[in-house]
């Protein structure tokens, strides 16, 4: 264990924590992205309940 320079154990530290930083950065982009992609949906389903709503605003007019 001592035949081992001290600078390969900081090479393995930095690797280990370059892979926890990875995950970490990828969750907390898949968390954004749901959220957004949430957010939008809630603004396509309100386009069509109002879409809705004109158009049987038109049909009682008629």
């Amino acid at each position: 264990m001592l035949s081992v320079p001290w600078w390969i154990y900081l090479v393995l530290m930095g690797i280990v924590v370059s892979g926890y930083m990875t995950i970490r950065t990828a969750k907390k982009d898949r968390e954004i992205d749901a959220a957004f992609i949430e957010k939008e949906g809630e603004v396509y389903i309100e386009r069509i309940r109002e879409e809705r709503e004109r158009r049987q605003q038109i049909k009682r007019m008629t």
